[in-house]
């Protein structure tokens, strides 16, 4: 605790500087990417320019042609420039199984072991356990670090997010070049997770030091621990706060999220992949909408969810999942079809082709933007471990990258003008239809309030 204290009287210093010493200056660019293909070249890109440091966030960085790809791209990197700092934080338990379904893989940890051998480099790769148990909570954060920018995205590592492949999984990509905003997400991660010693390396042989003792310390310390950045200006008058939380308790980022929402006056603009809002959430939007406020929503189609099976393979019960997300959203539309038919709620599903939706977050009067990986689920709201990064547009400067942004998007969205646009368990497939009618509406309900 002696170490902790020091380090942690250190970074407040530092963070002390850094702010007095950026005060009246434009240090920080705003930058958005609109493509899973632009994504995987700015990161290779930012891997290769790097300098001094590089801090990787990530639920999984997957032993796939992608994964692969970045890794040796890191691996590389050092080769280039022995003092370039490079770590690399997943979450601990996805990081010892493969993907849903693939039962006889041995896990990305694998990769990283094989690497590390074949290498004379050396990278770090943490392993945080968040819960004792993937089901209760993961290592949820975003943000890349490269010098002294932040690639802010919620996107993982593999080849879906990549478009590695025929086949890409959209996200959101911001770019953001800011000295006292990469520090604090520096500090943050050494802090919490490498001082701390709690977490494990995992391409280092054998991890000895996991244990159910370890997760409750690191637990206590996540939940003690936060950004020491209060907020940051951009040259365009634009604020950045991040925010970190985990736990339904004194949650920064669902106050947070939840104050967005309610102080917003003329337009909402929000996106998440899985429509399941917690309680609060969806009480602040039906109240906004009742005060005028015009409403869009964005949410993926239940083919376009990454747990959708097509029905020419072998149905598992995970592959529920999508239809049980869009019975909550019919529900939803047909309880408030009254502000769909007068304007003000606006729901537009998202398909393209065989491709996969994950973008979340909020746009409050054109003006206030969450850059989030929260996924505005009951799961984001009390499991797991989430940031986001709160945005106030003063001048409106981002409005020409959010146009351009949401223009895309929206080229592959069907607006719903009425309830029964969206399918019911008569129009599923046998298996699905199945599996649901055996499964009590209270239970799914359950369920899903915690879990998913």
């Amino acid at each position: 605790m002696v170490v902790l204290n020091i380090t942690f009287k250190i970074i407040i210093i530092r963070q002390l500087m850094e702010l007095l010493s950026s005060v009246g200056k434009s240090d920080v660019d705003i930058q958005a990417f609109f493509s899973a293909k632009q994504y995987k070249q700015a990161l290779l890109d930012l891997i290769t320019q790097a300098k001094r440091r590089i801090y990787i966030t990530a639920l999984y960085l997957q032993d796939d042609e992608a994964g692969r790809e970045v890794l040796h791209a890191l691996y590389k990197a050092k080769i280039a420039n022995p003092h370039l700092e490079i770590k690399v934080f997943v979450d601990f338990h996805r990081a010892r199984r493969g993907l849903i379904g693939e039962k006889a893989h041995l896990g990305n940890r694998s990769l990283y072991l094989k690497l590390a051998e074949e290498y004379a480099e050396v990278i770090d790769i943490y392993g945080v356990p968040v819960k004792s148990k993937e089901l209760l909570g993961v290592l949820h954060l975003k943000g890349m670090v490269f010098d002294h920018s932040v690639f802010y995205t919620g996107a993982s590592i593999n080849n879906i997010y990549l478009h590695q492949e025929d086949k890409y999984r959209l996200d959101r990509y911001y770019l953001i070049n800011s000295r006292p905003l990469s520090n604090s997400f520096c500090d943050y991660l050494d802090f919490t997770f490498v001082e701390s010693e709690l977490c494990p390396l995992l391409n280092r042989g054998e991890i000895t030091h996991y244990s159910k003792a370890t997760v409750a310390q690191l637990k206590a310390l996540i939940k003690r621990s936060s950004y020491r950045l209060a907020q940051c200006k951009t040259q365009q008058n634009v604020i950045i706060k991040p925010v970190v939380a985990c736990g339904a308790l004194r949650n920064d980022l669902n106050r947070s999220i939840r104050r967005l929402i309610q102080k917003s006056e003329t337009s909402l603009l929000i996106f998440t992949p899985y429509f399941n809002l917690p309680k609060p959430l969806k009480k602040d939007i039906i109240k906004a909408l009742k005060r005028g406020v015009k409403i869009t929503i964005v949410i993926g189609d239940k083919t376009a969810n990454d747990f959708y099976i097509p029905e020419e393979k072998d149905f598992t019960t995970i592959g529920i999942v999508p239809y049980l997300y869009e019975m909550l959203l019919q529900r939803f539309v047909k309880r408030w079809q009254k502000f769909v038919d007068s304007g003000l709620l606006t729901v537009r599903l998202w398909k393209h082709e065989c491709n996969s939706f994950h973008l979340k977050g909020i746009v409050s009067d054109e003006r206030y933007h969450l850059l989030t990986g929260s996924n505005l689920n009951p799961r984001a709201w009390s499991l797991d471990l989430e940031n986001g990064l709160i945005l106030d547009d003063v001048d409106k400067t981002l409005l020409p990258d959010l146009k351009k942004e949401t223009d895309i998007i929206f080229a592959n969205t069907e607006v719903l003008t009425h309830y029964d646009q969206l399918d019911t368990v008569a129009d599923y497939a046998v298996k699905p239809k199945k599996l649901i009618k055996k499964i009590r509406l209270t239970q799914i309900d359950r369920l899903l309030k915690r879990f998913l």
